[in-house]
């Protein structure tokens, strides 16, 4: 018997959806807006999904999907004043802080996280795709839309960036 549509998104969305919020979140850095953007990424291969001729994997598919849907989202107007406000409340906000290794442990993470945040957006985003979500760089190429020898360059150029910046702050991580 032959599955509905229905059913395969349903399977699909139980099978990625967790690591495509947290592909959208690597973007947008909101939790509710990387939730969005994989709400419409489903809707897109739900009408799409006849169409899908399995050139690539399903995973491959919904990484550009979601990656496409984040990088329409932060040239967005909405985003930018969003983004704007947030950015000010963060530094009106005060830091409370828990136990002191916490803090200590809590910094490290986050200034590393900051280092690869700080990287222009071409080459964090084949760090984070290779390092954090184990891309080939193959798959990477296909994901992005961009020539292999494209992605070769930028992952070894943001990996001196980040070996550069890591000098400069004497981070260890």
């Amino acid at each position: 018997m032959e599955r509905t549509k229905e059913e395969i998104l349903e399977e699909i969305m139980k099978e990625h959806g967790g690591e495509l919020v947290r592909l959208a979140f690597h973007y947008v850095k909101d939790n509710e807006t990387a939730k969005d953007m994989v709400q419409s990424t489903f809707i897109k291969c739900y009408e799409n999904i006849d169409d899908f001729r399995f050139d690539s994997s399903i995973k491959t598919w919904l990484y550009r999907i979601t990656i496409n849907q984040c990088k329409d989202y932060l040239k967005s107007w909405y985003y930018r004043k969003v983004h704007v406000k947030n950015l000010f409340e963060n530094v009106v906000t005060s830091f409370s802080p828990s136990t002191e290794e916490q803090v200590v442990k809590d910094s490290e993470h986050e200034e590393m996280k900051n280092l690869i945040f700080s990287l222009p957006q071409k080459y964090r985003e084949v760090i984070f795709l290779f390092y954090y979500k184990s891309f080939s760089l193959e798959e990477i190429a296909q994901l992005t839309e961009l020539n292999l020898n494209t992605v070769k360059t930028r992952l070894s150029r943001g990996k001196k960036r980040l070996k550069s910046l890591m000098e400069e702050g004497n981070v260890h991580g």
